[in-house]
């Protein structure tokens, strides 16, 4: 069965930062990777890229020939491509079971959230014999926080409930946060959350706040 990657996470993250690196991890170790890049609006790579969704459409392109706007355009794009799945099926049939595919994904929230474009993709790349697992960036710089480490937290598992597949969350940007404050949410306990989120939101938001802290607590500490 061939394997792949699905790198995902809001714009800034360090998606290509993190392809780039592993491509370069996994060439040191020996083994045979390709970064494909997904995102339509994408025009710097430090990575070789292997096959470019550019090739098939673009965001400049849909924003010149339909007048959309930047947002819209790369909807637009993804939906293409997944109308379009025989081109990406033929460019990966040229490629062997044992080589190792790094799918740089857009970061469009809502490609992840509600819209069914990513899940039809994947379910596709199954069908295909892929064995996938996702990869969530999150950056360390917007956690520190308690109402925004929810926040992050949420899309992360929007994304994992959308796609049903392996998910891994990984914090990007480590360096720039004190050590000890990310430590703190890199096992976040209820009670932690909710002494700062009291300290931090208004009263009425509190019975939220405590019922959103059981969804993102309780699977970690049971």
């Amino acid at each position: 069965m061939r394997c792949c990657q699905m790198v995902m996470g809001p714009a800034g993250t360090g998606k290509s930062t993190y392809c780039n690196n592993m491509h370069e991890f996994c060439a040191a170790s020996g083994r045979m990777t390709y970064v494909v890049n997904l995102d339509p609006a994408a025009d710097h790579f430090d990575y070789p890229v292997a096959f470019d969704i550019r090739n098939l459409i673009s965001v400049e392109d849909v924003m010149e020939e339909l007048g959309y706007g930047p947002n819209g355009g790369l909807i637009y794009c993804m939906e293409y491509l997944v109308q379009n799945l025989d081109w990406l099926q033929d460019l990966l049939g040229e490629y062997s079971d044992e080589d190792y595919f790094i799918f740089d994904c857009p970061g469009q929230i809502e490609l992840y959230s509600h819209l069914p474009v990513m899940k039809q993709l994947c379910d596709s790349l199954k069908d295909w014999g892929f064995n996938i697992c996702c990869v969530y960036l999150i950056d360390s710089l917007f956690i520190v926080d308690p109402t925004k480490f929810i926040s992050g937290v949420l899309c992360s598992l929007s994304a994992m409930v959308q796609l049903e597949l392996p998910h891994i969350n990984v914090l990007t940007k480590c360096d720039l946060v004190d050590e000890k404050e990310l430590s703190k949410y890199l096992d976040p306990s209820e009670g932690y959350l909710l002494e700062n989120l009291a300290n931090a939101t208004d009263p009425k938001w509190r019975p939220l706040s405590a019922a959103i802290c059981n969804v993102v607590c309780g699977p970690v500490e049971s």
